[in-house]
């Protein structure tokens, strides 16, 4: 499949609305996403949030790239170095620095107010003007997380939330430069790129903060194993098709899938309670969900 060429997609282009096969493909996406957080705590090395990030990325970005046999061109080098930054490199690391750091759930509501930002984003950047529903949407679905996850006993851990609240920039700012700069090329050579250079350009980073892993367990390369190639390679390529198929507000509002996801895990794995106030939250998710896939234009 070849996308169609930066140049003839101009932000006032008319926005494709998708079908419900590419809504529900997209949404495996963040369903994947979702769970992180507990292989995060149960699978990988503590101590390496940054590493765990490279890793997560890069070994798969380079295999697909010396197997399809195609690099950037031009002005696509400099493109890949800000989409791989911010929706790979930076995103990722922040990601784990969040997860290591709060409960998968605290993480998760922090992270909710991508939906919110990716509304602004596409008004600034896509002259996609947000629709009443769609403000209601993210509204109520950064509500509805915060009912899943938050209860008295929720630690707050400072640098944690700011990293989480950091990477929902990152990720809605690349999501809708994503949307703006559709490439030239196959969608896997795309996802391709991007991994491979977001996972480089943290590789460095990781290793004078962190240092290297000295001990890979087995259960280690499993959980590598699983986030790079479900987790990484084929939820990135789910969510970059989505990307550009579906509006980009739509396509934030099923990111709020990840949470519920990570609640869920959290109840029938790690032994923790619902209570009716989360499940009251797993309702409100869902609808905001909902609305965000029926949103329209401002006129």
């Amino acid at each position: 499949m070849v996308l169609p060429r930066a140049e003839a997609i101009a932000p006032s282009a008319p926005v494709p609305t998708g079908s419900f096969s590419d809504v529900l493909l997209t949404a495996l996406a963040p369903i994947s996403w979702g769970t992180t957080y507990a292989v995060a705590t149960e699978f990988l090395p503590p101590g390496h949030p940054l590493l765990v990030a490279s890793l997560r990325s890069l070994p798969i970005g380079v295999l697909l790239i010396v197997g399809l046999r195609k690099l950037p061109r031009g002005i696509w080098w400099w493109r890949m170095l800000v989409l791989g930054g911010l929706n790979i490199g930076v995103f990722q690391a922040l990601l784990f620095v969040a997860a290591y750091r709060l409960p998968g759930g605290v993480a998760a509501t922090a992270g909710a107010i991508q939906p919110l930002l990716v509304v602004l984003f596409s008004w600034l950047l896509l002259s996609d003007r947000p629709g009443r529903r769609s403000i209601f949407a993210a509204i109520a679905g950064f509500a509805g997380v915060g009912l899943l996850v938050l209860g008295p006993d929720a630690r707050l851990d400072a640098v944690g939330l700011v990293a989480a609240i950091a990477g929902a920039f990152a990720m809605g700012l690349g999501t809708v430069l994503t949307k703006r700069w559709q490439p030239p090329v196959s969608l896997i050579v795309f996802t391709a790129w991007q991994l491979a250079i977001g996972g480089l350009m943290l590789l460095p980073v990781a290793l004078i903060v962190e240092g290297p892993i000295t001990e890979m367990s087995r259960t280690n390369l499993w959980g590598f194993i699983y986030l790079g190639v479900i987790g990484t390679a084929l939820a990135y390529a789910l969510w970059f098709r989505g990307i550009q198929r579906l509006k980009t507000s739509s396509v934030a509002a099923l990111g709020l899938m990840s949470p519920v996801v990570a609640t869920l895990i959290g109840y029938f794995f790690l032994q923790q309670t619902l209570t009716p106030v989360q499940l009251l939250g797993v309702v409100v998710v869902l609808v905001s969900v909902l609305l965000g896939q029926q949103a329209r234009p401002l006129h």
